[in-house]
């Protein structure tokens, strides 16, 4: 069994219907039931939840308060390679681009991973494209070997693998992957992604069993904000998240909120989504479930970070660069997608400080032992 036979039971369409009929009463009986549902979720996600946004936000700050206390995790993204095999309309590395593809050496990790450290930085989430022939597991796993003596926590956001390649990985020191589902919406996904590897929908949607099967510690899901009409895609992350739960309760797991932001010769948004309406959202996904960690980029902007960071979020960048050797090595090479918050990490701990949050520089786990 995998999420796929939960997927194929639902329909986006009906879904998507009956989380715009949700009514002012669905809200106020989600926001009084002490345990929520995916039914409640519909309803604090739903358009009739917005003149509630206030009293949700004060639940969402209480109960993450109560989870995980005044901490807030700081991670960095390091890029190691633009080259990829995929078209996809949305992103600056997505093959039909014409750029000049670059991918770090062992020698060029290091002096990234020097910088980093010099920040602060012990969780570091290592991201290329998806090119098998270049960037594979055996590069991956060099990588890992490469910087696991250097930082306490490593993460990845690569192509989705087999289960024994995540074994293999495992032992170099990989202790959270993430893969977004980008969109659940099969067709829109099609059009999305016309070609390569990452064009096989189902391949990528059974890409969390595979992990939790081969025991990997976290994993962390999300979709690409802008694909499709936000609230049906979130529900399809929190029925995916629910599944997960429940398959494989000894992983940890996450959830990120990209918003499309501009990239070299893209797609725009089909869907708008707001400040209001994102605050909706992570506010609802706290409110349905307490555990989970729940992520902002800097794909942000500072206003709306300095906000959002007391109303759910646990985890939170700085000072990312989304461009191969951005860091040190070639900071000039194209990036992925633009940056919104340029803060350094030493001005996002100093706004986390004067808001009663201290930063915590490594995995929740090892930090809180």
């Amino acid at each position: 069994m995998s999420f796929r036979s939960v997927f194929d039971t639902y329909s986006w369409d009906a879904t998507k219907s009956s989380i715009y009929a949700k009514t002012a009463a669905d809200v106020e009986h989600a926001l009084r039931t002490p345990k929520r549902t995916l039914e409640d979720f519909k309803a604090l996600i739903s358009p009739a939840a917005a003149p509630y946004l206030e009293q949700m936000a004060q639940l969402s700050h209480q109960l993450t308060r109560k989870r995980f206390g005044n901490t807030m995790q700081l991670y960095v993204p390091l890029y190691l390679s633009n080259e990829c095999q995929n078209i996809c309309t949305y992103c600056g590395f997505s093959l039909d681009n014409a750029i000049r593809r670059r991918t770090l050496s062992s020698v060029e990790i290091l002096r990234e991973a020097a910088v980093l450290k010099e920040w602060g930085y012990e969780h570091v989430l290592l991201v290329t494209g998806e090119a098998n022939q270049t960037v594979g597991v055996d590069y991956l796993q060099k990588a890992l070997r490469t910087l696991r003596p250097h930082f306490a926590h490593l993460s990845m956001e690569v192509q989705p693998l087999h289960k024994s390649d995540y074994e293999i990985l495992m032992q170099e020191g990989l202790n959270t992957v993430l893969v977004y589902q980008e969109t659940y919406h099969q067709e829109d996904y099609k059009k999305h992604h016309p070609k390569g590897k990452k064009s096989n929908f189902y391949y990528r949607l059974e890409t969390p069993d595979r992990l939790g099967q081969a025991g990997i510690h976290k994993m962390g899901l999300g979709v690409l904000f802008g694909l499709e009409d936000w609230r049906t895609d979130s529900f399809y992350t929190a029925l995916h998240l629910d599944y997960l739960e429940r398959a494989y309760w000894q992983t940890k797991y996450s959830l990120s909120f990209p918003r499309l932001r501009p990239a070299e010769g893209l797609v725009q948004p089909k869907v708008e989504m707001s400040d209001r309406e994102l605050v909706q959202l992570i506010c609802a996904y706290r409110l349905l479930n307490e555990e989970v960690e729940l992520s902002i980029s800097t794909r942000e902007t500072p206003t709306f970070r300095d906000h959002i960071i007391r109303l759910g979020i646990t985890s939170i960048s700085a000072g990312s660069k989304t461009n191969p050797g951005g860091y040190i090595v070639e900071p000039e090479s194209l990036e992925q997608f633009e940056i919104s918050d340029e803060r350094s990490p030493a001005e996002i701990a100093a706004m986390l400080r004067r808001q009663g949050y201290e930063p915590v520089w490594k995995d929740w786990d090892h930090a809180l032992m």
